[in-house]
């Protein structure tokens, strides 16, 4: 059986943000094509002289993202979802698809994916992991959705979620992947939380983790564009998504935040940071912090009543 290898060739400059996006779609792997730093990587170990010409041939100013579909995955909803989030970001891309002989990428990964703690109450574990600790446990099995906790943008807001969820929270987790947020929300005391991604097979795999960590019943899981299935008022709303999407419901948000809640935007990267905050204000909200990691950003706002 083959798997398909989809390849997103993107500029070097907005690699990050294509591997993001990248991330948030697969669901059986991601393998990046690196060549721009080449000579200096070889030097390391041995000398650029035993590079072969094919690898120095390679351009250096582009950067391909290869995503990995299992057999029974359907490649044109994926690149349809693919080019929609692609080119909300407008974006230069190209892509192309090949198929290749199957591997184990369904467990291939699960070597670099450990426990690990986050913030001073949570902690997250893959499904198959034993983990002795006194924290809050979100048990999540990676590579299904975007959303494992080792990407920066993931993180942060999870480092947010826990200073912030008290208890009795209600909270809408827009374009939630693999539900993580919600659920850490969740197990960390919120009363409910609502889930919505533009992709059904990120919904599904949401619903899973959840019922994975026994708060299905709390978690309400729609296929939705964004905020357009929310309704009421939130305590808690995040967004863990890309510069543009954010950009795009902004206007939205000040409606279904509480009085006394708290936006937070991720998966923002660095040079769009005063773009997207500038844009939340002008949608109505007050801008009251923003935490960086390693290049990415998280944008933390209030409702300007509060």
């Amino acid at each position: 059986m083959e798997w398909t290898d989809i390849r997103i060739t993107v500029p070097k400059a907005r690699a990050e943000e294509a591997e993001a996006i990248a991330t948030g779609i697969s669901g059986g792997g991601i393998y990046i094509e690196d060549y721009s730093d080449l000579e200096t990587q070889v030097e390391a170990i041995a000398h650029v002289d035993l590079i072969e010409q094919d690898l120095l041939d390679k351009p250096r100013d582009q950067v391909i993202v290869h995503m990995y579909l299992a057999p029974d995955e359907p490649p044109a909803e994926v690149l349809a979802l693919l080019k929609d989030r692609l080119d909300s970001c407008e974006m230069p891309y190209t892509l192309n698809t090949e198929g290749v002989e199957q591997q184990d990428w369904e467990t291939a990964w699960k070597q670099y994916y450990h426990a690990m703690d986050i913030g001073k109450r949570l902690a997250i574990v893959p499904s198959w992991e034993e983990y002795e600790t006194g924290r809050t446990v979100l048990r999540m099995d990676p590579g299904m959705a975007f959303g494992t906790g080792t990407h920066e943008t993931t993180a942060l807001c999870l480092t947010v979620l826990d200073e912030l969820v008290k208890g009795g929270e209600r909270v809408l987790d827009i374009g939630t992947g693999s539900g993580i947020l919600a659920i850490a929300a969740l197990l960390l005391g919120a009363k409910t939380a609502e889930g919505v991604d533009i992709d059904p097979m990120c919904v599904r795999t949401a619903g899973e983790n959840a019922e994975l960590n026994g708060v299905q019943d709390r978690f309400r899981v729609l296929v939705g564009d964004l905020s357009d299935k929310a309704s009421g008022k939130y305590d808690l709303i995040t967004a863990n998504i890309v510069a543009n999407a954010i950009l795009h419901l902004a206007p939205a948000v000040p409606a279904l935040l509480a009085e006394n809640g708290t936006f937070i935007a991720s998966g923002i990267i660095d040079t769009r940071r005063d773009e997207v905050a500038d844009g939340l204000r002008a949608a109505g909200l007050e801008v009251v912090e923003i935490r960086e990691e390693n290049g990415w950003e998280c944008i933390l706002c209030r409702h300007p009543r509060a």
